[in-house]
């Protein structure tokens, strides 16, 4: 049951990171496994041999969810968001506006009374809409081409992979929504899927984007643990601003895909998609309280 119950847990983490809209440390807190995923991806990199072993075997189970999540979101939903832009992104941000007020109830022992902190939500929002805002690729439609590698290219996506892994474990902006941002994120899923297909050319641009992941989780995951641990409630603010200012980048997400759309609107948003994306969340509440039972029963047992 632990295995199966773990590789759920990393399925729907793939599903949220795979596309942009909510991370996979969203999904992480609201089924309530988001310290101990971090404290294992820590432990895994700094930790002492039992501790590494520990969580290797929590994360190995973790991540075969993970990528039979990934696998399914590459194949079937990433047509799905380049056909129903509007949709899809109306799905994205009900996932993010329910998703805040679990977060609040969840944390509200960190954020009751501290409200000087809110300057920290406001930074949250307005990191996440300057790079919106400024970045070269929304509004040209503009993608990075992956296909003829050099040093500097090499450099960027290694880079923008380090950002991405760190959006990816923080419970806020997702780091799909930075590869859109950075105009990666066309190119990077069309080569999982190319390799998903055996087409093997696309190996290396894969391999320096692994690397690069490797490389943020290796550099900020104790920043993320140390951060969570002495400053959570500044960092708890914070992160409900770059879950904030990302509603803004899925309003821009449809100006960076291959064929550039218009930014989202009121007469393109739609209520049913954004009603659907709370109910997704909601279960994924419900699913949380029924692991947590199932948890209490066992350790009484």
């Amino acid at each position: 049951m632990d295995y199966l119950i773990n590789a759920f847990r990393g399925f729907c983490m793939a599903l949220a990171d795979s596309v942009p809209g909510v991370s996979g440390g969203t999904i992480a807190f609201i089924l309530g496994f988001y310290d101990k995923f971090i404290n294992s991806l820590d432990d895994l990199v700094y930790g002492d041999k039992e501790k590494k072993k520990k969580a290797l075997f929590f994360l190995i189970k973790l991540g075969i969810g993970w990528i039979i999540g990934l696998a399914f979101a590459t194949l079937v939903l990433t047509s799905l968001f380049e056909k129903q832009i509007y949709k899809v992104s109306s799905v994205f941000m009900g996932f993010i506006v329910f998703s805040i007020p679990l977060i609040i109830k969840e944390e509200k022992e960190c954020l009751k009374g501290k409200y000087i902190n809110l300057i920290f939500t406001l930074i949250g929002i307005l990191i996440v809409s300057l790079i919106t805002y400024f970045n070269p690729v929304s509004g040209g439609g503009n993608i990075v081409d992956v296909s003829n590698l050099n040093i500097g290219l090499c450099l960027y996506i290694f880079v923008v992979a380090m950002i991405a892994i760190s959006a990816m474990v923080l419970p806020g902006i997702s780091g799909s929504t930075l590869l859109l941002i950075f105009g990666l994120y066309i190119p990077i899923i069309s080569a999982i899927k190319e390799f998903l297909h055996l087409n093997f050319s696309v190996v290396p641009v894969l391999m320096i984007f692994g690397v690069g992941i490797i490389a943020g989780i290796v550099l900020v995951i104790r920043l993320i643990k140390i951060a969570l641990k002495k400053f959570r409630s500044q960092t708890m603010y914070c992160i409900l601003g770059l879950m904030i200012g990302s509603l803004y980048a899925i309003v821009m997400g449809p100006t960076t895909l291959a064929v550039p759309q218009a930014p989202m609107s009121l007469g393109r948003f739609s209520i049913v998609f954004f009603i659907i994306g709370g109910i997704i969340i909601i279960g994924l509440e419900k699913i949380k309280a029924i692991l947590e039972n199932k948890n209490s029963k066992n350790k009484d047992i």
